[in-house]
Formats: C-alpha cells, sequence, structure tokens
C-alpha cells in the first residue's frame, strides 16, 4: 500500500478487526488452497487481508496453523481471528464538527468543508475527518481507517461517504474499484471551455516535483489510468480573463485528478496554488472545488442512493463577484 500521504482517492481495502470466526471445509472444496477458499467462504473480507491473518497466524486449520497455499481435505476446523491494521490504536478521537447529510447503521455521507484533510499524514497527524468521525461514531475505532473509502483533498469541499461497518467498506471499495460510484464536481477553471469533453490520461507521482502527481505515460512506473469527463455550465469574466464552470465526472479516483487533468487541458482550477496560479495572484484562496453529487448502491438495502450538496459559501460569493460572460 502507498505510504499514508500518498492515499487515493480509492483505498486499497479493509483491513479491521472483528470477533473470532469458526467454519468447517466442505467435502467438495478438497484440494483448494487455503487462501482461495476462505475468500470464497468469508467475502466481506478481502484475499490480501485474508492471505495477511494466514501468515500472521490469525487463522488455523485442524487446529494448527497453515500456510496460504496449503490444500484443503474437507471437513477441517478452520478458526479465523481478525486482525486490526497496526496503525489503527494510533488514531484518537477528536471532538471537530461534522456535516452530517445522511446517517444510518451502515453508511455515513458527510459533507466535507474545505481546509479539512480527510485521513492522518506527514504533517496532519489530527484534527481530520478521521478523527472527527471516531468522535461521532466510537465503534469506527474497529473499522479500518475509520470506514474511510475515498478522500477528497483538503481544500475541497464537498461529498465523502463513510462506511460504519468493515462489511460496508468492503462492499464500497468494490464498487468505487467498479467504477459504479458516481460522483460529480463543480470546478471553476481559468480560460473558457465551449464544449463536453474528456481527459483520458494517466496520473502518476511528478518526476521530479514530490508534491505534485503528472499526466505521464502508463507504461511509465506509478502511472495509473485515469478518465475525468467534463460540461461547462456557465462562462464568467474577472477583470478581463475568461473562467468557466464546469461539471467534472469521475470513472477513477486518482490524486488529484481533477486538478491535474483541467491543467493538463490548458484550464487550471481557479485558485490552486499547486497548478494553477499562485495565491497572491489568484481571485480566490482556495481550489475552486466541489464534490457536488454522489450516487451509490446502499450496502445492506442494495438500492441506489443520491445525495446533493449545494456550493459552499466561499463558491458561490465567488460566482456573485464574478461578470457573466
Amino acid at each position: 500500500m502507498a505510504p499514508e500521504d500518498e492515499l487515493p482517492e480509492e483505498l486499497e481495502g479493509p483491513d479491521g478487526a472483528a470477533g473470532p470466526l469458526a467454519l468447517v471445509t466442505p467435502m467438495q472444496a478438497a484440494g483448494t488452497r487455503l487462501d482461495v477458499w476462505l475468500a470464497q467462504a468469508l467475502p466481506q473480507f478481502s484475499r490480501n487481508r485474508l492471505k495477511t491473518w494466514i501468515e500472521a497466524g490469525a487463522v488455523t486449520l485442524g487446529g494448527a496453523h497453515a500456510d496460504p497455499k496449503q490444500k484443503i481435505r474437507g471437513g477441517e476446523a478452520v478458526k479465523v481471528l481478525p486482525q486490526a491494521a497496526p496503525d489503527e490504536g494510533a488514531f484518537t478521537a477528536e471532538a471537530i464538527p461534522l456535516d452530517v447529510v445522511y446517517e444510518d447503521a451502515t453508511i455515513i455521507v458527510i459533507n466535507k468543508p474545505a481546509g479539512l484533510v480527510t485521513h492522518p499524514a506527514a504533517g496532519n497527524w489530527n484534527g481530520t475527518l478521521l478523527n472527527a468521525l471516531l468522535h461521532h461514531a466510537p465503534q469506527l475505532q474497529g473499522v479500518p481507517r475509520a470506514g474511510i473509502v475515498h478522500r477528497l483533498d483538503k481544500e475541497t469541499s464537498g461529498l465523502l461517504v463513510v462506511a460504519k461497518t468493515l462489511e460496508a467498506q468492503t462492499a464500497l471499495v468494490r464498487q468505487l474499484q467498479a467504477r459504479t460510484v458516481k460522483r460529480l464536481y463543480w470546478a471553476l477553471v481559468a480560460g473558457n471551455i465551449d464544449r463536453p469533453g474528456t481527459v483520458a490520461a494517466a496520473i502518476g507521482r511528478h518526476p521530479t516535483q514530490r508534491t505534485r502527481m503528472a499526466v505521464l505515460h502508463e507504461e511509465q512506473s506509478g502511472a495509473k489510468a485515469a478518465v475525468t469527463h467534463y460540461r461547462p455550465l456557465g462562462h464568467y469574466r474577472h477583470s478581463g480573463a475568461a473562467a468557466t464552470l464546469a461539471e467534472c465526472r469521475l470513472e477513477s479516483g486518482r490524486t488529484h485528478q481533477i486538478r491535474v487533468h483541467m491543467q493538463h487541458i490548458k484550464h487550471p482550477l481557479v485558485g490552486d496554488p499547486l497548478y494553477g496560479q499562485a495565491p497572491s495572484k489568484s481571485w480566490f484562496t482556495r481550489q475552486a472545488l466541489h464534490a457536488r453529487e454522489l450516487a451509490l448502491v446502499h450496502p445492506r438495502s442494495g438500492k441506489t442512493m443520491a445525495w446533493e450538496a449545494p456550493l459552499p459559501a466561499d463558491m458561490e460569493s465567488l460566482l456573485q463577484s464574478l461578470e457573466p460572460a
């Protein structure tokens, strides 16, 4: 997995603790590898996580520690003691207000304000959304990363879903990986965009500027395919300069994806200090990006649910200060 300061928007998968599990291998599964059969028997856990537990001695087969590649004979007792990730205990609850758009026993949908870091990382080990979630729902201490399955950049506002159970987290990660989660963003970008378009360009860590991401060839180390669809919603001017309010729809979820892709087509986000103008020359104090709409299949009910968050006050004021073009 990537270092914490390089977590992709879709995290790699759940790895938290639960109660002990007891199973018996079926006779018809004789000859199957233990890790393969466990992945089928316990679909709520990822195969990689199960393999890690086997290697850590947290899984016994017939009363003895086993190897992931060991073949089962059928009729053996299997005991699984799910293990929490080593760093889970490092996170602490903090009384940070949250704008909860929706919550039930399975998921929480948050309208994250600009300025709030999603996940602890170097330079931001506290005061994050994760710390706030642990205070809001203490049971999330038993779910990896307090249920976070995707993230928004610190200065990006808008909707973000959190899983309240390990099973829900697995289901949401799989939806993100299958690209079935609908995420629409509104961005104010420099220049005039007069027609819809798509940016399909791989993104990876910039080869020399390590705080930045960049469009790279897919064969380059660390580059991952990324697709962003965009369309203009409105056109504006500020001191003679053109700007476009654009809707951006993600197919993938790479770090800084919209910011990198819009800069790649010469329309950087207004206020973006990393991919656009220097703050001293910008009209806005942060990247003008808001996660406006979110839709997904509820992990428990199987029903499609959707939410919408209006533009935050600072972006609304920004648009009102501009001259319609």
